[in-house]
């Protein structure tokens, strides 16, 4: 584990962090003024941005959920983890599966310097957080070896990660690489921006972070797909996050209605 003070005085307070601009609109505190500044610009041409925050995170505790009850595996590797908001992945799987290994992945300083929380797991599970860049997937698949099998089965889950690298700059390859170092019945879990139904929303979005330095890609259905080849979509397919198996959920606040400008899936390695 690498030591959290030299991160903490990495972390730039001058620009917004799409991972604490994510915080704010969870209703979360670890962010600064300049993040809820962006948030609450985006917010006002969006105004459904904060609920599609809220959503992706119901989606992967849903997907969390059907991996440990249905399909019965027991090892998570989450890229692009970002700050904690509990419940997170580690709680959900352990609640159901005590002996769950979760391995968190992110190379923000201000996740690093809350890994501390990340690390509260169970007992007879593992929760470890690795430092790692999702642009060098080859270097976090040889970190998380150390508490995970990658000769069994694996749940790989880059959420809301992908609309933050483009095609030219190695999104497919990323996900090439995680997928081809898996075992036969391990998933892959993605939710990403798309422009299908809100496309003006989306537009001045993707403008607003771009005024703040930050990439974002909004991708088709058609699009979305191509990061699922060779796997087993589980039904109900690619769909936007709200819509995606609602009926696995538990106690947690509803979906509000309507659709979410995130695709979201799973796909199964055979």
């Amino acid at each position: 584990m690498t030591a959290t003070e030299p991160a903490a005085q990495r972390i730039d307070t001058s620009r917004p962090h799409p991972a604490r601009v994510y915080d704010w609109f969870l209703g979360g505190k670890d962010n600064y003024p300049v993040d809820e500044e962006l948030g609450r610009q985006i917010a006002s041409i969006n105004g459904q941005a904060p609920r599609q925050a809220r959503a992706n995170r119901r989606f992967m505790q849903r997907t969390t959920r059907l991996l440990v009850q249905e399909t019965g595996i027991r090892q998570f590797l989450d890229i692009g983890s970002g700050i904690p908001t509990e419940p997170n992945l580690h709680q959900i799987a352990q609640s159901f599966a005590p002996d769950a290994r979760v391995v968190y992945a992110d190379n923000d300083p201000i996740v690093l310097a809350h890994a501390a929380a990340l690390l509260r797991g169970t007992p007879e599970g593992v929760t470890q957080y690795v430092q790692g860049d999702a642009r060098e997937p080859r270097e976090i698949l040889e970190r998380a070896a150390a508490a995970l099998d990658f000769g069994r089965p694996v749940a790989v889950s880059l959420n809301a990660l992908l609309h933050f690298i483009a095609d030219e700059d190695g999104a497919h390859d990323l996900v090439d690489t995680l997928v081809d170092a898996l075992a036969p019945g391990s998933c892959l879990v993605l939710s990403a921006m798309t422009a299908d139904f809100e496309p003006e929303n989306v537009r001045r979005g993707i403008a607003a972070y771009a005024a703040s330095g930050v990439t974002l890609v909004a991708r088709s259905h058609a699009e979305m797909s191509r990061f699922f080849k060779g796997l087993d979509v589980l039904e109900p397919g690619i769909v936007s996050v709200s819509d995606w198996r609602p009926d696995l959920a538990t106690d947690e606040t509803p979906d509000e209605d309507g659709l979410v400008s995130l695709y979201g899936g799973v796909g199964l390695k055979r």
